[in-house]
């Protein structure tokens, strides 16, 4: 009973924040939409801030896992950014990318819900770096790029377009085609033969090394 409360819970502050946002949330909401008594907030979770981190990193957990199977299927970069837009339109559809905004508003002011929202944001990280190091590794790039450091810039791209299609929904579409088309730029070096893309490699060694 005491692992099916929590999850009520969890399910019930993230159904909270997608409905009433973040200055709606409170130990009372979040039990109304549980169903249970407010108490167990506290009870199990101590505080309402200690319930929506909870609460972050299980929803991220349970989104990562939806998509892990489609993330393990992508082969190219232009593959990686159009799964990029179609996750943004599911999540979008499924109140998902409302929650996002409302934890990342909440945590400019709560230290503790922040670090949660940053380890949430981690667990995309990792599946994105991963497969960049494998969709990079054949390519010119492979031996210049830091996925680590690109998987986090490409994060903050869909994020930052995420919450920016609330105010400029057509500017948010251009950004996400100029990701992509970026994307097909990369894919057409893979299209070169074996003597241009030595010559890139050659091009881009020379430049990694300049002071």
């Amino acid at each position: 009973m005491s692992e099916a409360t929590k999850q009520k819970l969890l399910e019930g502050a993230l159904r909270t924040l997608t409905e009433q946002g973040i200055a709606g949330t409170s130990a009372r909401t979040v039990a109304t939409a549980a169903g249970v008594n407010q108490a167990l907030v506290f009870y199990h979770f101590g505080s309402v801030d200690e319930l929506l981190a909870a609460a972050c990193r299980y929803g991220t957990e349970r989104r990562v896992a939806v998509y892990r199977e489609r993330l393990d299927r992508i082969g190219s970069l232009d593959e990686l950014l159009t799964f990029g837009r179609e996750m943004h339109e599911e999540e979008k559809a499924a109140g998902h990318v409302a929650v996002l905004g409302q934890l990342l508003a909440g945590a400019q002011t709560h230290p503790r819900l922040a670090s949660a929202t940053a380890a949430g944001l981690d667990l995309w990280i990792v599946e994105i770096e991963r497969v960049l190091t494998r969709v990079l590794a054949s390519t010119p790039l492979g031996e210049f790029a830091d996925a680590a450091g690109l998987a986090r810039a490409v994060s903050a791209s869909f994020v930052g377009i995420e919450l920016y299609e609330g105010v400029d929904e057509q500017g948010a579409s251009a950004a996400l085609a100029a990701l992509e088309h970026l994307g097909s730029l990369v894919a057409a070096l893979d299209d070169l033969g074996p003597v241009a893309q030595r010559t890139v490699r050659h091009a881009l060694r020379r430049m990694s090394s300049r002071p």
